[in-house]
Formats: structure tokens, sequence, C-alpha cells
């Protein structure tokens, strides 16, 4: 049994530093959920802050920017849930995370999140602004829900949600 509780900021950051299997903390957030067992520890945390992406942070997008589980069965299908839950109470629109393309989304798919597009990986390091990457560089499928449009291959929108 698994239940939903909040957590503080620097608890949820201490969570992920240990388990994140490729992150770290996020540098901020607006809100945060932590899922706990039926002893009461610690199996999962979800951080949600604006989007990472300037273009989409508009006031109206929110961003799981971190969601990090000890692999407990349906926490992380819970916290995706709870994150879009909280940021609809809240007026926001659209919600969107970024998963690896080797993971399956099963978790965002039962949570009500659908797969929006691809994103290439790519490196943040250029001769102009020299950066080392702390971040995967592998390929990223974007999910979301709300209203999103998209360019499709020839440049037309293309309505999710």
């Amino acid at each position: 049994m698994i239940e939903l509780r909040p957590i503080t900021r620097d608890e949820a950051h201490a969570y992920i530093r240990e388990h994140h299997r490729h992150h770290g903390a996020p540098v901020g957030e607006l809100w945060r959920h932590a899922v706990h067992n039926d002893a009461g520890v610690i199996v999962g945390v979800a951080c949600v802050g604006r989007p990472v992406a300037h273009a989409l942070d508009d006031g109206l997008t929110c961003e799981v920017t971190r969601l990090c589980t000890d692999g407990t069965p349906n926490a992380c299908s819970m916290l995706y849930a709870a994150c879009k839950r909280a940021a609809e109470a809240k007026g926001y629109r659209r919600g969107i995370t970024y998963i690896l393309a080797s993971e399956s989304g099963a978790s965002l798919r039962a949570a009500g999140w659908a797969k929006l597009w691809d994103v290439r990986g790519r490196s943040w390091n250029c001769p102009g602004r020299p950066r080392t990457d702390k971040h995967p560089t592998c390929d990223k499928e974007a999910w979301g829900w709300g209203k999103w449009k998209q360019a499709n291959s020839h440049g037309a929108g293309v309505s999710h949600g």
C-alpha cells in the first residue's frame, strides 16, 4: 500500500540526490509530492516547476522537472497523476515532462499523460559557452497533458489533448 504525502524541499532534494539514476536535484520548483509506503518510508518524489524551455514558459504551463522512485509499483503513476491534478487545481492549462527514449512511458500513460513529440539528444556544450554536460545527451520524448500545438512535417499545427 502506498499513499501520497507532502514533502519539504530539503527532503525531496535529499531523496533525489540519493536515488535518481542520472540527475541531481532540480534548481528550483513550484511544488513537490512524495509517495510513502505503509511503513511511512518515502518511496518516490516528484518536483514540479516552470518549464525549462523558455518558449514554453507562458505562465500556464508547468513541468515535472524531476521524478524519482525506488521502483515501488505504481509510485511513478501516482506521482504523475498527483502533479497533473495539483496543476489543474492551480489553473495551469498544460503540463510537460521529458523521459529518455529508452523508457516505456507506461506510468505516464497510466496517469493520463500522452506522448507529444520526440526530442533529439544533444550536448549543451558549445564554443561560445563551454559547459560540462550533467545530463544524458541521448534522445528523449516529451510527454504532456492539456492542449498542445506542434508543427507536423508540413508545418501545420497538430493539436493534442
